[in-house]
């Protein structure tokens, strides 16, 4: 039925099974839900499917350039809405009018989607009727709204403490190995980190996660080694991915997802092979995820880091037919279960609103870099997801009406000057960044830092100082006023000579053999790096 609705100032037309008023805004029940718009709006809020997907205010005509290569729209965005026609997001939209007022449609259960069609949010289920929430006012204000509903029926994380991380990937990547750790922890001194992170590179291959022959003591001595010096042990991994050079791989396909011609459904392309994902429906799946977390635990890793979850929640035919969202929920309820509530548990790569309630903290924008943005990913391939960090920035910014209802990891920030082409502003804009999400770690590696620059890390972790959100892009800082707005805009589409460029390195992007090969030049580039370490 189609009704008319008042919100604020404004007539809305509501389309929906039926309607609930609530204080602030609407409930509806629909499989599909249509609101229309009195009046053409001027910015459409796109959100992203997962960690590294683009959240972002957009100008309601413009049609994204499909992000390339295509290889790795899997890992990036969610594949079945990467080539659709209108302006949409995951589980929610909303508009902007004149006078700063925002009307926003937003899915209080699972895998929902809403486009923005000229003067109409449509948002729609993938299977079966479900809630949907419509309020209308000032920004803030709604989509305060909206989390509180969402914490209501999914939960929320229980408030522990968010750590002060180190973690070895923005300054070693995957050239980690045992000796080399137990260096850098030494030279940590006493900066006052509370994790330790051991991230990729300490595992026999994804999907097999045993340490490999960089670790001879094992993983146990490692972790006995970080809690000697005062601070929590933990490790990184990314327990839904399979590659084919792994055991996993080979010995269970049949655990895996696959698609309706019964082909191994693609994950995407990452370390140098092509990436497959675990079917969380499949119960001896599930058992291995259960021994899997509580084999970490028993080695004595305390704050977990699991990566590349997305891959729970892809498209394909599973051992048992439940909604994608519901089993990526139900795999990631085993792994909260198995690791124990007194972990701490950070989810990355994950879909947002299917997260929520199960773990303490999740990722909520791309990877940073040493950079600000490369004009290949950013132009060329027109990909917002890509490692970089104004990409960070953007997406995390556009994400902090989560904070009620979870730890919002940033990723780390940058202090040193070696191996980053960052200005000091770039930089403290990451720092910042970090004080405004409580979430506080860094990569760098303290021989890279002088006596001056390792005295401002410190102050940076020990730091706690009052927050005040002023604008959509706006926070004060004890009093000092910051301003993200440098990392919003949006590259201008490629035209002419840089279209073509485009092209061909979108094609070149996905040949496997040429992926290939710039993860073995990327490995060599980073040993030559760390050789005087």
């Amino acid at each position: 039925m189609t009704l008319p609705f008042q919100l604020g100032n404004h007539q809305f037309k509501i389309q929906a099974d039926s309607v609930e008023e609530i204080k602030g805004g609407l409930i509806l029940h629909a499989a599909q839900a249509h609101v229309y718009v009195p009046a053409p709006p001027l910015s459409y809020y796109r959100h992203g499917w997962q960690s590294w997907s683009l959240t972002t205010w957009q100008h309601p005509n413009f049609q994204l350039p499909i992000q390339k290569p295509a290889i790795l729209h899997p890992l990036q965005t969610d594949p079945i809405y990467v080539k659709h026609p209108s302006p949409n997001g995951s589980w929610l939209g909303a508009v902007e009018f004149e006078g700063g007022n925002v009307l926003l449609l937003g899915s209080l259960g699972l895998d929902a989607h809403v486009a923005l069609h000229g003067q109409q949010l449509h948002g729609w289920y993938e299977a079966g009727n479900g809630e949907w929430f419509v309020g209308y006012g000032k920004e803030q204000s709604v989509f305060a709204q909206y989390a509180e509903l969402l914490g209501e029926r999914l939960g929320t994380a229980p408030g522990k403490p968010t750590p002060r991380v180190w973690c070895s990937w923005y300054s070693l990547y995957g050239a980690i190995d045992e000796g080399l750790l137990e260096r850098v922890f030494d030279q940590l001194g006493d900066l006052p980190f509370d994790v330790l992170q051991v991230d990729d590179g300490w595992q026999v291959s994804i999907g097999d996660w045993e340490p490999n022959e960089k670790f001879p003591s094992g993983m146990e001595a490692l972790a006995a080694k970080i809690r000697a010096s005062g601070r929590t042990p933990g490790l990184w991994l990314a327990p839904l991915l399979a590659v084919p050079s792994s055991v996993l791989y080979r010995q269970h396909p049949d655990w895996l997802l696959h698609d309706v011609n019964r082909n191994l459904a693609s994950a995407g392309f990452n370390w140098g092979e092509p990436l497959y994902a675990l079917d969380t429906t499949h119960p001896e799946a599930l058992d291995w995820l259960s021994a899997l977390m509580k084999q970490i635990r028993a080695w004595g890793f305390d704050y977990l880091k699991l990566d590349f979850l997305y891959a729970g929640a892809l498209p394909g035919k599973r051992h048992i037919d439940m909604p994608r969202e519901a089993a990526y929920r139900q795999g990631l309820q085993v792994m909260r279960e198995a690791m124990g509530t007194d972990a701490y548990f950070l989810t990355c790569g994950a879909p947002i609103i299917p997260s929520l309630g199960l773990c303490d903290a999740i990722r909520i924008g791309p990877d940073v870099a040493g950079e600000w943005e490369s004009y290949r990913d950013a132009t060329l391939l027109y990909n917002p997801t890509t490692p970089g960090t104004k990409n960070a920035i953007r997406t995390t910014v556009n994400r902090l009406w989560l904070k009620p209802l979870i730890a919002t990891d940033p990723d780390v920030a940058y202090f040193r000057s070696q191996h980053t082409s960052m200005t000091d502003e770039q930089k403290r804009m990451l720092q910042d960044l970090a004080q405004v999400c409580k979430f506080k770690a860094t990569s760098d590696i303290p021989q890279w830092l002088s006596t001056g620059v390792r005295e401002e890390l410190r102050a940076f972790l020990d730091a706690r100082p009052e927050i005040v959100r002023t604008g959509r892009n706006t926070f004060t800082i004890d009093g000092c006023l910051i301003d993200f707005s440098p990392a919003m805009p949006l590259p201008k589409p490629p035209h002419g000579m840089a279209a073509l460029a485009r092209t061909l390195l979108g094609w070149l992007g996905n040949q496997g053999f040429v992926m290939r090969v710039l993860n073995r030049l990327g490995k060599k580039a980073l040993q030559k790096m760390i050789t005087n370490l």
